[in-house]
């Protein structure tokens, strides 16, 4: 049974989490809004919703995607507390018919972060491996908030799936940054990751038959279309909070892992902090790579078409036009449209 996904969230706010949210929307990928008696008004189509900071302190969220942005940004960086359930939402009957079944859970981590890459993860388990993976806590890796303990958590997955059962794809910032030059959808990307991470897992496991994600956009026909032979014939099942299904949980966790794996090994190279998300502090390391590798240094570390690079750029004194091709394409500019059909 498919669950609903919420469209709209309300929370009274306190001065800090006021200020620390006001600092994320001015400063990140997102486009003002006009909207009386509000402190910040701004859309994303990155996360296809639009987010209003009244004066009273009450900050409304609305749109397609209102639930991942509360999931992504909201919960980490300003609640500071899990506040979109998973469990309440698995009745014994799923568990039994579905989470049980083999099959490939998909999940990606990186989207909303201008440093670092693009991962997606597949996983594949059945009723023994959900008996293990349950009884080692594994969740959506979104409800994780130390990265030490999703570090953790993802070596005792790798360890219980084996190395055949599950699959890793890496879309570095310079791959990146062309797919979207070339595509200008963020959710194309994915949907590309998303067919190569179970193409990967099904080289070891042919006989699966169902792979199950969450739904982001219409990209079905996408995931469907950049199959190859190997997925032509799997049933794709594409939900809201897809996290609840353990696969995919355990290929969130694996996607994070990945993720922050790759943002430390950029550190080491660059010699340069890479905070994660896209808040102030994001812009500081950015200022800080340029002075040290100059502006070219974003094509292989950053997600170029982000609001944030346009902000860095500015503060340095350069423009996007000094960049190579693929760092010239920024997000499409918002055209007013309501919360309910916003793309991205």
């Amino acid at each position: 049974m498919d669950v609903k996904k919420k469209t709209s969230f309300t929370f009274k706010l306190t001065t800090q989490q006021q200020e620390d949210l006001f600092n994320i929307l001015s400063s990140g990928n997102y486009q003002p809004r006009e909207v009386p008696y509000t402190k910040i008004a701004v859309s994303s189509q990155l996360w296809n919703c639009n987010i209003n900071l009244y004066t009273s302190g009450k900050c409304l969220i609305q749109g397609s995607g209102a639930e991942e942005f509360v999931i992504n940004i909201m919960e980490p960086s300003i609640l500071k507390q899990i506040v979109v359930g998973y469990e309440d939402e698995l009745i014994p009957e799923q568990v039994s018919a579905e989470q049980l079944s083999p099959h490939i859970g998909i999940d990606e981590s990186g989207k909303g972060d201008f440093f670092g890459p693009l991962v997606v993860a597949a996983a594949y388990t059945n009723e023994d491996l959900y008996k293990r993976l349950r009884d080692i806590g594994v969740k959506d890796s979104k409800a994780i908030t130390s990265d030490k303990q999703a570090i953790a958590i993802a070596e005792q997955i790798k360890k219980i799936l084996g190395p055949t059962r599950y699959s890793i794809v890496r879309i570095g910032n310079g791959a990146y940054n062309r797919l979207y030059a070339k595509y200008k959808s963020v959710n194309t990307i994915l949907a590309w990751g998303h067919a190569r991470a179970i193409e990967n897992l099904l080289t070891n496991m042919p006989f699966c038959k169902v792979a199950i994600a969450d739904q982001f956009g219409n990209t079905e026909e996408i995931i469907k279309r950049a199959l190859m032979q190997k997925g032509k014939s799997i049933e794709l099942k594409q939900r809201h909070k897809a996290e609840a299904d353990i696969a995919v949980a355990a290929a969130s966790i694996l996607a994070r892992e990945a993720f922050l794996t790759s943002l430390k090994q950029l550190e080491e190279k660059y010699t340069n902090k890479f905070p994660k998300g896209a808040s102030p502090q994001v812009q500081e390391a950015a200022v800080a790579l340029s002075e040290a590798h100059g502006i070219n240094a974003f094509i292989e570390t950053s997600k170029c078409h982000f609001k944030t690079l346009d902000e860095v750029l500015k503060k340095v004194g350069h423009t996007r036009e000094e960049l190579p091709e693929e760092g010239r394409v920024k997000s499409k500019e918002y055209t007013g449209r309501p919360a309910s059909s916003a793309k991205n």
